[in-house]
């Protein structure tokens, strides 16, 4: 299990998740900075971070079935290579137009490089259940090591050069993810037919495109224009689109005997509700930190590091914690802390001392550290090797669409001043409680059926 193999598949995957992570943690950080360098508003701010995300979530589920028919490791390096073309795009776009577009194509890369990442560890340790659960918390803390540095990075690479800055680190990360994986193994690959299934594609991503436009656009126009309420009502018949379309198409995009498994559906759930509100929390909170206490970049950028640092301590120890207690019980407690850290961002006022924001922030991230590697494991053990890739991908799809909404809806509360900023600070913890208890609640009882059968 210590062998050179076990690392080296480990560190090469995990490259991907560093990266990633990187990027969602470092240009948050950079917002108010991009803002003055284009004159952009908030709802510009919010397709930023949202053009990552949103093709990050519309064409995962793609590259996640594309992973297990093609080849894992194929997709990898392909993703690697989009992700750094597309970082040097982002560093020297010379408008806001040009840099959503590149961060549309950062979106591409990470859609492949995510699901085949968690599809190579899979495959490789699909025997050694220990050894999988060790792998993935490995991969998950590197995430997690990097949006806890990301902001300390991006604050002082704002600070000592310039914003543009934080997208050019990725090009070695990538470089050497891309070198590392000639090593790892290639897998074999169907040779049957592979029509690909254009038609759910297409309708998921005109769909998740329109509701999430509508939501960051709504507050600016108002949800009564007939721009916004028909890209709602549009949003709606694509969904209805998608759903018909998957149940008849031949290779969907979307298998839904996925479905049948209870644990699937329970941490597929999980994921949307951790990922909507942490980030859309976070996209608000760079705001709070800079906007309202008048943070610099490099003093937002320490202050945001018990946010992330608790994934690190959480997930490294995650592999031991799954062993002794399963799955269940880890999400649960780490749902608990989750919603007991949003509880304490309650302490904000335009005036509130850092140390009362150390342990909230703390305790966010150390809770969602705790369930999201018990997740990622629960949802590969519950599938066949063969689907690893879609699965990781349908889970993957959920959370990074949870998190595009969650930007759009808890940055269209923050939307104005600094008092409005503030109020949607409360807004986004009452919201994130609400919706952190009811999963807790939907699990615990699924943990209780599971308990009985």
């Amino acid at each position: 299990m210590n062998s050179p193999s076990f690392r080296w598949v480990v560190l090469a995957t995990s490259l991907a998740f560093v990266m990633a992570q990187l990027d969602v943690s470092i240009v948050n950080l950079a917002l108010p900075q991009i803002a003055g360098a284009y004159k952009a508003g908030i709802s510009t701010l919010q397709w930023v971070v949202d053009a990552y995300t949103l093709a990050f979530a519309v064409l995962m589920l793609s590259a996640g079935s594309i992973s297990d028919r093609l080849g894992s490791k194929r997709i990898f390096q392909l993703g690697m290579l989009i992700f750094g073309l597309a970082s040097a795009g982002c560093a020297f776009a010379p408008d806001a137009i040009s840099l959503i577009i590149f961060r549309v194509a950062q979106g591409i890369g990470a859609a492949m490089m995510i699901p085949s990442s968690l599809s190579i560890l899979n495959r490789h340790f699909a025997h050694q259940p220990e050894t999988r659960a060790r792998a993935i918390g490995l991969w998950t803390a590197a995430g997690s090591a990097a949006m806890a540095a990301g902001p300390t990075i991006g604050g002082v690479l704002i600070e000592l050069a310039n914003w543009r800055f934080i997208f050019l680190i990725n090009i070695p990360i990538c470089l050497a993810g891309f070198l590392m994986s000639f090593r790892l193994e290639n897998e074999k690959v169907s040779s049957g037919e592979s029509k690909f299934d254009w038609a759910g594609q297409l309708s998921w991503t005109l769909g998740i495109t329109a509701l999430i436009a509508s939501i960051i656009e709504g507050p600016k126009l108002g949800f009564g224009n007939p721009v916004v309420a028909g890209g709602l009502v549009f949003s709606v018949v694509m969904f209805i689109t998608f759903l018909a379309v998957e149940r008849k198409a031949h290779r969907p995009v979307l298998p839904f005997h996925l479905f049948d498994s209870g644990a699937f559906n329970a941490l597929l759930m999980l994921g949307a509700v951790l990922n909507g509100c942490y980030y859309g929390s976070v996209f608000v909170l760079s705001l709070y930190l800079q906007k309202v206490l008048h943070y610099t970049s490099l003093g937002a950028g320490l202050a945001f590091i018990p946010l992330t640092a608790g994934f690190v301590l959480s997930n490294v120890a995650s592999a031991r914690i799954i062993s002794r207690y399963g799955t269940w019980k880890p999400i649960l407690f780490g749902l608990g802390m989750f919603a007991l850290g949003f509880a304490g961002l309650f302490v904000a006022r335009a005036d509130t001392p850092y140390w009362q924001l150390f342990v909230p922030f703390l305790v966010i991230s150390t809770g969602m550290g705790l369930a999201v590697p018990a997740m990622i494991n629960g949802v590969l053990a519950s599938v066949d090797k063969q689907l690893s890739g879609t699965a990781s991908a349908v889970l993957t799809t959920s959370r990074q669409t949870a998190g595009a909404i969650g930007v759009a809806v808890f940055g269209a509360m923050a939307a104005g001043n600094s008092s409005a900023i503030l109020h949607g600070v409360y807004q986004a913890s009452i919201v994130s409680i609400a919706i952190t208890i009811i999963a807790l609640i939907i699990i615990y009882r699924y943990w209780l059926q599971t308990k009985l059968k």
